[in-house]
């Protein structure tokens, strides 16, 4: 087949479905990225304690990270639409609870109750990203022949659209934070949630994605070696967001513009969105498995001038060099783990991916907080360095691993590459 440019190759992937139905993706993908923002600054205002908004923000996100893989499992077994749909409404209900909740708080009584309404929000705000990276193929299948460069296409959409969204959802909060009111925000979200949320999942695509055959619940076991070093890795891609955020939050503060640290962590969602849309450019003959070892090498490379960053400036051009290798990183252990996992389990893999992305974010904000508190920014960026070298760690020693499973999904005898001498039995022997 002739190459195509990226622009081709996102002309023909959105004539697929038609602009509209993008348009539906990626707004109903906001309210997850506005929720825990929003339920933090709205809480904190309310109560006054920045310990309530904490606790609510962390609850909210916790719950969802923990209930997102349930809900991948209970759409490949049910089909997506009914589980979105149920996951619109009752997570539209909570965040709209939640705001009430707030607005009629007595900072005299105890807040608790706060965090308890939010993790029921949170754990039924639908991960609309993840569900649409499981309809593209369904959507090729019926549409092109299932063209192999049009999932590639995709998913290097996908990566792009989540970042663009994770850098849009905190600053449409704190657009309406700053010309209402906090609270203002979780009822916008919950209102998109509801409309777009809903939209989504009655879209005709979501019936691409129906219940599974009859005789087909007990399918191939979901946590294969393979999908756990990807999920690993994308643990690792969470904590260098947490870090990040959490060392960018302590030099701003430091630099007496703690305002600023929103539109600094945004930065790295811009150079990743950039390089998340030109991944559909490598060639086809460049495996995924070999475009993780580069990737994590990147991210490793591009991570270590956070160390060397003293001023606000510093950072910025740091930020913008590491998001270059971020959704790169990201697309690529997606892919693989949707190549690598069967048909009826795609979803579940996609969701655990993404859950594993919250919890490496929870991990790696702890931990760079409390060495924060001891030594200030340069210690929290040292929690950076040290997931970019588990991801590359894991991207190295996975190597086989990965291969083998890609080959078995493909069919296809396990090749050697370039410069490698495999055993014989191993690399005449058809895998799986």
């Amino acid at each position: 087949m002739p190459a195509l440019s990226p622009v081709q190759s996102y002309r023909r992937l959105f004539a697929l479905t038609g602009p509209l139905y993008v348009l539906v993706a990626f707004v109903g993908r906001i309210p997850l990225a506005m929720s825990q923002i929003a339920s933090l600054l709205a809480v904190t205002a309310a109560t006054g304690s920045y310990a309530a908004g904490g606790a609510t923000a962390g609850a909210l996100a916790v719950a969802n990270a923990i209930f997102a893989p349930v809900a991948g499992a209970l759409s490949d077994r049910l089909g997506q639409r009914p589980v979105l749909l149920v996951q619109s409404v009752v997570g539209t209900v909570g965040l709209a609870a939640l705001a009430a909740l707030t607005v009629l708080h007595d900072p005299g009584q105890p807040w608790w109750p706060l965090p308890l309404v939010a993790a029921l929000g949170g754990a039924f705000v639908p991960q609309v990203g993840t569900m649409a990276r499981v309809r593209w193929r369904p959507i090729s299948r019926r549409r092109s022949d299932e063209d192999p460069r049009m999932i590639d296409a995709a998913f290097s959409y996908e990566g792009a659209a989540d970042e663009a969204s994770f850098v849009l959802g905190p600053a449409l909060v704190g657009v309406i934070a700053a010309v209402a009111d906090p609270v203002a925000s979780l009822v916008v979200a919950a209102l998109l949630l509801g409309s777009f949320g809903t939209w989504f999942a009655l879209h005709p695509t979501g019936a691409l994605v129906g219940p599974a055959p009859a005789g087909t619940g007990a399918v191939a076991r979901l946590l294969t070696p393979a999908l756990v070093i990807l999920a690993a890795t994308q643990l690792s891609v969470g904590m260098v967001f947490g870090s990040v955020q959490t060392g960018t939050s302590v030099l701003a503060t430091q630099a007496g513009v703690p305002g600023m640290t929103g539109l600094l962590h945004a930065l790295l969602g811009v150079g990743s969105v950039l390089a998340g849309l030109a991944v559909v450019a490598v060639p086809e003959t460049f495996t995924h498995e070999r475009r993780l070892r580069l990737f994590t090498a990147a991210l490793l490379l591009l991570a270590l001038p956070l160390l060397l960053v003293d001023s606000l400036t510093g950072l910025t051009l740091a930020l913008l060099g590491l998001g270059l290798a971020v959704a790169p990183t990201m697309i690529t252990t997606f892919a693989l783990a949707e190549r690598i996992t069967p048909l009826r389990r795609v979803g579940a893999a996609m969701t655990l991916l993404a859950a594993a992305t919250g919890a490496g974010y929870a991990v790696g904000a702890a931990v760079a907080g409390q060495l924060a508190d001891v030594g200030g920014h340069r210690p929290a960026f040292a929690v950076t360095i040290a997931a970019t070298a588990l991801a590359l760690t894991l991207a190295l020693s996975g190597a086989r691993t990965l291969r083998r499973a890609a080959a078995a999904a493909r069919g296809h005898p396990l090749a050697p590459e370039p410069g490698e001498q495999l055993p014989e039995s191993e690399a005449l022997e058809p895998v799986g």
